[in-house]
């Protein structure tokens, strides 16, 4: 079902974001993200006022490759910075490495905070980061199961449709309908928050 029908308006901003999740032949995973911020209008560059921006041309396109293990624990990053309103951007590429070894199951956006927080990274490729364990947890199946039968798969209690009194828990998770155990409840949500609709930099 569509939106309702909007307002008058005129279209300004645009930004894409698309996720990918690939099984490796050698066991490991690749998530992959890309994002891409243009405004809808031609404007003077804000780096060279010579020149023009075309509407549609790239202000922010930025892409990321974190290989996960199946415990979701990151093995590498690999980012690029196709397009960048400053000169001096692509320096938080070299930041991301820190985040290696950090799992996207448990704290992922406390460590996302710790290593690349403020001026040490990109906030575009660190928003990128936040929802790539959202992509990472669709991807990989068995970051929802349990080797002990008597623990609920880690998604139960964390939204509306997975509540443990819910009729989704009722009727798929029967066993565990009505209670919520504490290891479930203290699990992190993957990084389910979207990402900042803020209008972007007009370089």
């Amino acid at each position: 079902m569509p939106l309702s029908p909007p307002a008058p308006r005129t279209l300004k901003h645009v930004r894409r974001v698309n996720y990918q999740g690939f099984e490796r032949d050698d066991g490991l995973w690749d998530i992959e993200g890309e994002l891409h911020d243009s405004k809808a209008y031609d404007a003077t560059s804000f780096r060279d006022p010579t020149k023009q921006r075309m509407a549609g041309e790239a202000i922010h396109h930025m892409w990321l490759r974190v290989t996960v293990n199946r415990q979701l624990v990151v093995q590498a990053i690999d980012v690029a910075m196709d397009s960048h309103p400053l000169k001096g951007c692509t320096e938080a590429q070299a930041a991301m490495q820190r985040m290696v070894g950090c799992s996207m199951a448990r704290g992922w956006r406390q460590a996302i905070q710790k290593h690349l927080g403020g001026v040490e990274s990109c906030t575009h490729v660190r928003e990128l980061l936040f929802n790539l364990a959202t992509a990472a947890f669709q991807s990989v199946p068995a970051v929802f199961s349990s080797a002990n039968p008597d623990e609920p798969p880690r998604h139960l209690g964390q939204c509306t449709g997975w509540d443990f009194n819910g009729n989704g828990v009722k009727e798929f998770f029967p066993q565990f309908y009505g209670r919520a155990p504490q290891a479930a409840k203290a699990v992190e949500p993957p990084a389910s928050t979207e990402i900042s609709t803020k209008s972007a930099s007009s370089a």
